[in-house]
């Protein structure tokens, strides 16, 4: 255990006794852990989006239902259903079948799944929003002046869709990340656990939860101003 008379530069440093490294390291395993969920969300909300648009009752009873129960629970709950209840779920079906009990899932691929699953039911409305946002006319003018599908999605559909999504995608993204230090639960080491350990053994949990906290307000705060950009360099393409 590290010396509680230890000075804090010497704790929160980057030196033999210091938690710098595992702190990077945790939030760098935090922002992987946000990024596949995004992009597991960003996969499943499209097809829900595009589900919840069809002209078939069935398609969209089952987009509204995952929408309202991925919206309507905790995600901490999703998280402990599918890293506790799978391999439960898993042993009861390799026991019907005669096998082994397969182990616990990986924790990383766990939370992003449980968060990717409860950031899609945001991200598809915010898909279905953002077609609908694209004016019936400008789609029949496009189809009037002779544009191909192909043309119609590159030159009319899509700039217009990004610029009404990405605000709100934006906003997503950033629960995502904070939803990340849910995944802790499972013993995965990013920032959140990496924080609570070391401020267990140092006893100084200001210290290493004021550290996360900054580190955390520092990859936010990033994040907002790529959003920003991109934001502005959308607006740009859709005046196009």
């Amino acid at each position: 255990m590290i010396d509680s008379n230890l000075s804090l530069a010497v704790l929160i440093g980057f030196g033999p006794d210091g938690w710098g490294w595992a702190l990077l390291a945790g939030a760098v395993l935090t922002l992987s852990v946000a990024l596949a969920a995004m992009a597991i969300g960003a996969v499943l909300g499209g097809v829900l989006a595009a589900m919840a648009a069809s002209r078939r009752p069935w398609l969209m009873r089952i987009a509204a239902t995952y929408g309202l129960v991925l919206r309507g629970v905790p995600e901490l709950l999703v998280v402990l259903l599918l890293y506790f209840g799978t391999p439960e779920l898993m042993a009861a079906v390799a026991a019907l079948l005669g096998l082994s009990a397969p182990g616990s899932p990986p924790a990383f691929l766990t939370g992003s799944i449980a968060i990717g699953l409860v950031s899609a039911a945001y991200q598809a409305e915010v898909f279905r929003g953002g077609m609908l946002a694209v004016p019936p006319g400008q789609i029949e003018a496009a189809m009037a002046a002779g544009m191909g599908p192909a043309t119609r999605l590159r030159r009319v559909i899509l700039p217009q869709v990004l610029h009404h999504v990405l605000p709100p995608l934006g906003n997503i993204w950033q629960f995502n990340l904070k939803d990340s230090a849910l995944v802790s639960i499972t013993g995965l080491a990013e920032l959140m656990r990496v924080s609570l350990v070391a401020a267990g053994s140092t006893r100084r949990p200001f210290v290493f939860f004021a550290a996360a906290m900054a580190l955390y307000l520092v990859m936010t705060s990033a994040s907002s101003a790529l959003f920003r950009l991109l934001e502005r360099r959308g607006a740009r393409w859709a005046r196009r």
